[in-house]
C-alpha cells in the first residue's frame, strides 16, 4: 500500500469526526465536538483552587493550541501580536485568578485574540455533548434587529412570557445599565475584529451569567411602554434535530438544526417517505451552526448526486482531505436517495460552518436559490476535543477549509441570492418574509414548468 493511499485512509477515518459549528447561544445553541473524541479521560484531575493547578490548566491550554492550531504562524491574532506574547500577557492573570470562573474568563480572553469562534474553552460544569447542547438562559433569545438588542424568541411557559415579554420587544437595560451601552462596551473591549460572529455573540450573550443568579431586565414593548422585571438564569438543554413542518402550498419544508448522523438518517427517511409528493423543497438553515462534515455530505449528496467536490480541509502540516458526495452513506446501509426537486435554502447570520459549505456547494452547482441574510463566515474544523487537567474541555481549529475552487469561506461567508432582513414588525406579526419569498419562488418555477 502506497503512502498516499495510507494517508487518505487515515484522513477518511478522521473526517467522519470533523465537526463544524459556531459558539453556543440561546436561540440556536450548538457545541463543536462529538463527545466520543475526548482525550485523557483517565487522568487525575487537578484543582484550580491552587495557583499551581490554575497554571497547569493555563499552560496546557496555551501549549495545546500552540501545537495543534491549523495556522502555525497565528496570522489571525489581533494587533500584530504573536502567540508567545499572549502567554506572557495572560499567564500571570490566570495564576492570580480568584476562582475557576475567573480562570476561564482569562482563558477565553486569550483565545478571543485568535479571532476564531471555533476555538473555545469550557469549564468542567459547562461541557456537554454537541447533539444535546447545554446553555444558560432566562427563557428568551436576543439578536440584533435594526441595530437594537431585540427579543426574537420567548420560551413558552417561561417567566419572561408570564411577565409579558414578546418577540419584537427591545431590551433596554440590564441591571440598570443601558443594554446598547453594554454591547458597545464589549465590542470596544474585544480583542477580535468586528466580524459578523463577534457582533452576533455580543448581542446573543447580553443576558449571560451564572446559572441560579437573578438579572434585572428592562424592555420596551410594541406600544412603546417600558417594563422591567427580575429573571433567574437557569440551565437549558436542547436536542438538535430535523423537523418536516408539513407541506406549504405543496412544498416540503425541512428545518435542520445541525448535521449529525441521526439527522442525516432522519433526512434520508423523510426524503423517501414524506417528500415524494412535494413539488419543491425549502431547507431552513437559519439556526444551523454546522456539525459532522460526513453527515452534511450525505444530505448534500441527495441534491448534488455522486462525485461532487465539496471542498478541501488542510491541517497545519499541509496534509489535506477532500469531501466528495457519494451514492452510498458511510454510516447507513441504504443508498442515498436522489432528488431533482426545485430547492430553496434559507440562511441567516447564525448559519455557519458545515451549513455554509453545504450552501456554497449548492450554489456552485446552480442547484438552489439562497434567500435570507449573509452567513457567519465561520468555516474551520475541529478534529478532536482536548480535555484539560481540571476536566474542562478545549476545542481547537485544527483544519482550514477551501472550496473546490480554492476560495475561503472563513471570514467571508455566503451571500444570499435575495436578501430578506427581519424587522420588529415581522416578529410582532409572526410574519416570515423569507419563507413567503421561498414559496413564491418555487410557485413561479412550478408555473414555468407547467
Amino acid at each position: 500500500m502506497g503512502k498516499r493511499e495510507t494517508n487518505n485512509r487515515v484522513w477518511q477515518s478522521l473526517a467522519i469526526l470533523i465537526a463544524l459549528s459556531i459558539f453556543p447561544f440561546p436561540s440556536s445553541p450548538v457545541s463543536p465536538f462529538p463527545s466520543a473524541r475526548a482525550e485523557r479521560t483517565d487522568a487525575a484531575l487537578v484543582s484550580t483552587s491552587t495557583r499551581e493547578g490554575r497554571l497547569a490548566v493555563f499552560d496546557d491550554a496555551w501549549s495545546t493550541i500552540n501545537n495543534r492550531y491549523y495556522d502555525p504562524e497565528f496570522h489571525r491574532l489581533a494587533h500584530g501580536q504573536d502567540w508567545n506574547a499572549q502567554r506572557t500577557i495572560f499567564r500571570t492573570l490566570a495564576a492570580d485568578a480568584n476562582s475557576s470562573q475567573e480562570l476561564y474568563t482569562v482563558l477565553r480572553r486569550m483565545i478571543a485574540s485568535l479571532n476564531d469562534p471555533h476555538t473555545r474553552v469550557y469549564p468542567p460544569e459547562e461541557k456537554s455533548d454537541w447533539w444535546r447542547p447545554r446553555f444558560v438562559s432566562i427563557g428568551i433569545a436576543v439578536r440584533e434587529i435594526g441595530g437594537l438588542p431585540t427579543v426574537v424568541q420567548v420560551e413558552r411557559g417561561s417567566a419572561p412570557q408570564r411577565e409579558g415579554v414578546r418577540a419584537g420587544d427591545v431590551i433596554e437595560s440590564v441591571e440598570g445599565t443601558p443594554a446598547l451601552s453594554l454591547i458597545n462596551q464589549r465590542l470596544e473591549n474585544s480583542t477580535t475584529s468586528a466580524s459578523v460572529s463577534t457582533r452576533l455573540r455580543a448581542f446573543a450573550k447580553l443576558l449571560e451569567g451564572p446559572a441560579g443568579t437573578l438579572v434585572a431586565v428592562g424592555w420596551k414593548r410594541k406600544d412603546g411602554s417600558q417594563r422591567s422585571a427580575q429573571f433567574r438564569r437557569y440551565w437549558q438543554q436542547r436536542n438538535l434535530g430535523l423537523r418536516v413542518r408539513g407541506e406549504k402550498d405543496d412544498f416540503a419544508v425541512l428545518e435542520i438544526d445541525g448535521f449529525t448522523r441521526p439527522i442525516a438518517a432522519d433526512f434520508a427517511r423523510s426524503l423517501a417517505e414524506k417528500i415524494s409528493g412535494a413539488h419543491g423543497v425549502i431547507i431552513d438553515l437559519r439556526g444551523n451552526g454546522g456539525g459532522d462534515a460526513e453527515a452534511m455530505s450525505d444530505i448534500a449528496s441527495a441534491f448534488l448526486g455522486d462525485g461532487f467536490n465539496l471542498g478541501q480541509f488542510t491541517d497545519r502540516n499541509g496534509s489535506s482531505f477532500t469531501i466528495i458526495t457519494r451514492s452510498r452513506s458511510l454510516f447507513m446501509a441504504e443508498r442515498i436517495v436522489q432528488t431533482k426537486l426545485p430547492l430553496v435554502v434559507l440562511t441567516s447570520e447564525r448559519t455557519s460552518s458545515a451549513a455554509e459549505i453545504f450552501i456554497d456547494a449548492l450554489r456552485a452547482a446552480r442547484r438552489a436559490t439562497i434567500i435570507g441574510t449573509e452567513t457567519c463566515g465561520c468555516v474551520l474544523a475541529i478534529r478532536t476535543r482536548h480535555t484539560l487537567p481540571d476536566g474542562g474541555v478545549l476545542d481547537i481549529s485544527e483544519l482550514d477549509y477551501e472550496t473546490a475552487t480554492g476560495a475561503r469561506l472563513e471570514g467571508n461567508g455566503v451571500k444570499p441570492d435575495e436578501t430578506v432582513v427581519i424587522g420588529r414588525s415581522d416578529l410582532y406579526a409572526g410574519r416570515d418574509r423569507a419563507m413567503d419569498l421561498a414559496v413564491s419562488k418555487l410557485t413561479s418555477l412550478e408555473v414555468l414548468v407547467h
